[in-house]
């Protein structure tokens, strides 16, 4: 049930995208272009989505648990690094050349433009980046950790020490 539910609010997500114009690169540039012909369009969905969710998220949380699921799955992490600040930075930057989100990008797979198929397969080669980057440097935290734990000597330990 889980996935047939997710599939089902992927669909309503993804017609509430399409009918906003969200799916088109030149609604969102336009809102970008604050100086140019500027299109406050997008700031209406987003002010609508995040009024929504000011509003609802608490109420949600109130249940205890998820309808379909055991628990709820939410984000750990309380403070502003700067892999976030990058991660941002770069969402940002392609978000603003391309026009395209990931949601509305991968909604936007369903046409025959190749500028969003390109996009996509930069989204997903960036996303394996950050991934194999990410196993990199968990790799090498792990190799600190123990040269770190093998250099400390313990008095009284087996080498006479």
């Amino acid at each position: 049930m889980p996935i047939v539910s997710a599939f089902l609010w992927g669909l309503v997500f993804a017609l509430g995208l399409g009918l906003a114009g969200m799916t088109r690169p030149e609604k969102i540039l336009g809102f970008l272009d604050i100086g140019g012909n500027w299109d406050p369009s997008l700031m209406l969905v987003m002010g609508g989505a995040v009024g929504l969710t000011f509003i609802l998220f608490p109420r949600i949380l109130r249940r205890g648990r998820p309808v379909l699921e055991d628990r709820f799955d939410l984000p750990v992490r309380k403070y502003v690094d700067g892999r976030l600040v990058g991660g941002a930075g770069i969402f940002g930057m392609g978000w603003g050349l391309a026009g395209y989100c990931p949601g509305p990008a991968v909604v936007s797979l369903v046409t025959a433009d190749a500028g969003v198929w390109v996009f996509v397969a930069f989204m997903f080669g960036g996303l394996a980046a950050g991934r194999w980057l990410n196993a990199r440097q968990a790799g090498r935290l792990a190799t600190l950790d123990t040269a770190a734990i093998e250099a400390v000597q313990v008095p009284g330990s087996a080498d006479g020490t």
